[in-house]
């Protein structure tokens, strides 16, 4: 048996590594295991933009930029235009309705899709509190968020796993994209993300695609690692 497994596009592997150099070093040890990743704001002084464009234009990968806008319109509306003009596949701004709507201005006629944020992964009740969110379940105000950002235009929305399936129930969330976040493989250390699923587990309450980061790109084999979660994924 060969070590080339096919790519499924439902897993995006993040790319969470100090600059490009060792992000290009993850995808080479990965290789055609993997055919899409997300890279995020915390590659974007380590050369995170360069990196999205050597993968996605030499080596023809999708890209989904997590950066998780935030800003008045208008700046919102600037930046998404200029991110936009790579034609990168995915890219996040945070689910506020107004936040949304100016993103969609910014990508008007480009492919890239606005994917709306609800609510980190890595928060629950307590850190909302602190935050000064308002009461309720999480759940519940993840997919109050999610209806909110999709009615103002957003192609899909991030949220944890656990709410993948009521998202998906919303009628508004026909023909729209789920991404989870908080996705670990059976046994895998939990990190900083509180709301979690195994990829397969995923993929049955809705999801379209998973991210996943540490459990590949921290293990001993990346290239087994992903193969492992592809496996899990198809067997949903």
């Amino acid at each position: 048996m060969t070590d080339t497994p096919r790519a499924d596009d439902r897993l995006i592997v993040a790319i969470d590594r100090p600059d490009a150099i060792s992000g290009l070093q993850l995808a080479d040890r990965l290789g055609d295991t993997v055919s899409f990743y997300k890279i995020g704001l915390g590659m974007l002084t380590g050369g995170g933009l360069a990196l999205a464009r050597e993968l996605k234009d030499e080596r023809g990968k999708r890209i989904f930029l997590d950066m998780k806008l935030f800003d008045i319109g208008a700046t919102v509306e600037a930046a998404v235009r200029g991110l936009a003009q790579f034609d990168l596949d995915f890219l996040t701004v945070h689910g506020d309705p107004h936040v949304v709507r100016a993103a969609r201005e910014g990508a008007a006629g480009r492919q890239t899709k606005i994917l709306a944020v609800t609510i980190l992964t890595s928060l629950d009740r307590a850190d909302l509190d602190e935050g000064l969110i308002r009461a309720g379940d999480v759940a519940d105000l993840v997919v109050e968020r999610a209806a909110r950002a999709l009615e103002a235009g957003a192609d899909g929305v991030i949220a944890s796993p656990q709410e993948a399936a009521a998202i998906r129930a919303l009628p508004e969330a026909a023909g729209r994209l789920i991404v989870t976040p908080g996705v670990r493989p059976e046994g895998a250390a939990l990190g900083d993300q509180k709301r979690v699923m195994t990829p397969g587990e995923a993929v049955r309450a809705g999801a379209d695609h998973v991210v996943v980061g540490r459990p590949v790109w921290q293990a001993e084999n990346p290239r087994a690692a992903a193969r492992s979660i592809i496996q899990d994924m198809a067997s949903a």
